[in-house]
């Protein structure tokens, strides 16, 4: 005889049985491994060369200008020892002159008016965008599993961010009910999740594009340099890939199949939600590869940077490799340029005058007997001087390397069973 079942209480609901995720219902495909070609983008290129000695520029005008009272003039060798100085300070500082003014005995730098009126103009912008700085800063904490990124590698970030130096006194009180730092002060956690900033770039443009719903399925934007060419089979397997359903970087990935394509989109989603959180759409390879190690993304992610060249630019200018959003960017130009970008061109226009001043003077020197010497000889910089940096030879011979092969794009790996094996493959000449 058949079990009599109770009925049920009135006003209750029959229990529905879970559904899994929709993307447990996608098929488990294998990674890609044929070789995806690196293609120079000039324009891009362009993007990061331009910001050459930006930051110990920007750090040094913060060493100067954000004491309060600013102090008048610092002696040479009181200037912050984490700052990144290319070649010797007094050198760097003498190539911009429009913005860092000497005096000797003892050597001394204080900011010029030039540059004190534009930090005055930065101070602005910080606080007119700084209820956006906190969201994005939310955002990204929203993104780690653990609603928690070590201090360190915020203060790291900071300036892709567009946070000012002084962040966790002049914005993280502000807002309480954002964050917390850890009781030994070297976590910055998350005290309240927004579900309404759960919205990644991608779905924000879906949904102003093409009437996105929560769930559809997502292509990413891609884009290429003239010239580039994807093999047939890669560019089968892209058509696939970018049919797969598109995981926010904001929902738990924990559940997806290991060393698969679907895991692979939700790994691209983060990254691009990562780079679109910043300012400039871009972000050092190095630096971001440690943001996706505290995301706790997948062993083996950074190789996807490399698959995926329509959506990623890897720029090895400035001797270093540097992520840029392609779809942030027409040509060299920003789509929609963040207030803290506006400023951030003033400072390279600046920056610009002095090697122009430096270059005139440099001129008229060598038509004397001997330049002034008097700082470099305290400072032991005697003997020394610009033409002896040859920064811009030394980068072109990187360049060559790496189209001829010799550099790869990615030396170490995360998976032991690809080790030593290039992703990238033979870059590919592309002109732009």
């Amino acid at each position: 005889p058949q079990p009599k079942t109770l009925p049920k209480p009135p006003g209750e609901m029959p229990l529905l049985p879970r559904r899994p995720p929709a993307a447990l219902y996608v098929p488990v495909r294998g990674l890609l491994e044929a070789r995806v070609p690196w293609g120079r983008d000039r324009a891009l290129d362009h993007v990061v060369e331009r910001e050459r000695h930006l930051v110990p520029f920007l750090l040094t005008k913060d060493a100067l200008l954000t004491a309060a009272p600013p102090p008048h003039a610092v002696p040479l060798h009181a200037l912050p020892s984490t700052i990144p100085f290319p070649f010797r300070p007094l050198r760097f500082l003498r190539l911009y002159a429009s913005a860092f003014a000497l005096s000797p005995h003892p050597v001394t730098v204080s900011p010029t008016h030039r540059l004190s009126a534009l930090h005055l103009d930065e101070e602005q912008a910080v606080d007119a965008t700084r209820a956006d700085a906190a969201d994005r800063l939310l955002r990204l904490l929203m993104l780690a599993p653990s609603r928690a990124l070590p201090l360190h590698l915020v203060a790291r970030i900071r300036l892709d961010l567009g946070l000012p130096s002084d962040f966790p006194r002049s914005l993280l009180p502000h807002y309480p009910d954002y964050f917390a730092l850890s009781a030994d002060g070297r976590l910055l956690e998350l005290v309240c999740y927004r579900k309404d900033l759960a919205v990644s770039a991608v779905q924000s443009y879906a949904q102003r594009t093409g009437g996105y719903k929560i769930g559809d399925p997502i292509a990413f934007q891609l884009s290429f340099p003239r010239g580039f060419e994807l093999d047939k089979n890669v560019r089968k397997w892209l058509d696939e890939w970018q049919k797969l359903p598109y995981i926010s970087p904001y929902e738990d990935g924990s559940h997806l199949a290991p060393r698969s394509d679907i895991t692979e989109k939700r790994t691209v989603a983060v990254l691009h939600e990562a780079l679109s959180l910043t300012v400039g759409k871009k972000m050092e390879k190095e630096v971001l590869v440690k943001l996706g190690e505290a995301l706790r993304l997948p062993p083996g992610f950074r190789k996807v940077l490399a698959r995926h060249p329509g959506i990623f630019y890897l720029s090895h200018k400035l001797r270093t490799q540097t992520v840029v959003l392609r779809e942030a960017y027409r040509r060299h130009m920003l789509v929609d340029k963040h207030p803290m970008m506006g400023i951030r061109y003033q400072f390279l226009h600046l920056m610009h005058m002095g090697r122009e001043e430096a270059g005139k003077a440099k001129g008229k020197e060598r038509k004397t007997v001997r330049g002034d010497q008097m700082m470099g000889d305290e400072y032991g910089a005697d003997g020394e001087n610009e033409d002896d940096y040859d920064d811009e030879e030394d980068e072109e011979e990187d360049e060559e390397n790496i189209e001829a092969g010799v550099a790869s794009e990615d030396e170490e790996s995360d998976d032991e069973d690809t080790e030593n094996r290039g992703e990238t493959g033979e870059p590919q000449q592309a002109a732009n």
